[in-house]
């Protein structure tokens, strides 16, 4: 049986595992709140929709994404930056609910990194054969906080790497509810998101939704 088959019994049994200094996956760690957090996704997303955004060199990125906070991190012809307000609109960006800011600083605190009150969350939108290519996480101008992020729906490849792009990645197998957090010595380390294979989610379909919690001013 594949892993986007598995119901939530068959899931691999929550647990706290060490990826390098400083980056620790959160097996299953928001398994239970799957339900509300998916639930905060559609409004966010009714409010402002998922869009593919263009790169600086003028490709549209694979997956899909929208963003809830102060703070959005948006890509354009201008580069890659936060901005406050949807430049599709020009309103300001949906708050961000009460259930994410709980899940970040639990999922954060639970890692190591106490007190984490994140200002922006990027909602990235993966369909079957989706990618995510290896980046750094360096446009926020508080390097000291960590990224959180968050697993759900159809299952991935996690790649994490490590400072220089050339550096070998591990491949991680990240589950719905997986919550994976890295900072500190490992702040930024490249990661990305091979493509994802065709399967189906009770929750969510044919697609992976990640959140990505992050410090942004």
């Amino acid at each position: 049986m594949t892993l986007d088959l598995f119901q939530d019994c068959d899931l691999p049994s929550p647990g706290r595992e060490e990826l390098a200094p400083g980056a620790i996956l959160l097996r299953g760690f928001a398994r239970r709140r799957a339900e509300g957090l998916v639930a905060a996704i559609e409004e966010i997303a009714a409010r402002t929709p998922f869009r593919h955004m263009q790169t600086p060199g003028g490709q549209h990125m694979s997956a899909a994404m929208t963003n809830c906070g102060p703070f959005g991190w948006i890509s354009d012809r201008r580069g890659y930056r936060y901005e406050p307000s949807d430049p599709d609109t020009g309103a300001p960006w949906p708050p961000m609910p009460g259930i994410f800011l709980d899940l970040a600083a639990d999922a954060a605190a639970d890692a190591g990194f106490p007190g984490f009150l994140p200002d922006a969350c990027l909602i990235n939108r993966y369909e079957p054969g989706t990618r995510m290519s290896l980046h750094q996480d360096r446009d926020e101008q508080d390097l000291t906080a960590p990224i959180v992020s968050v697993s759900l729906g159809l299952p991935a490849i996690f790649l994490f790497g490590g400072l220089k792009r050339s550096d070998p990645s591990d491949r991680i197998a990240l589950v719905h509810g997986d919550v994976v957090v890295w900072g500190g010595p490992s702040r930024l380390r490249f990661h990305g998101i091979l493509p994802i294979r065709e399967g189906t989610h009770a929750l969510l379909g044919r697609q992976r939704i990640n959140l990505t919690f992050r410090k942004a001013a």
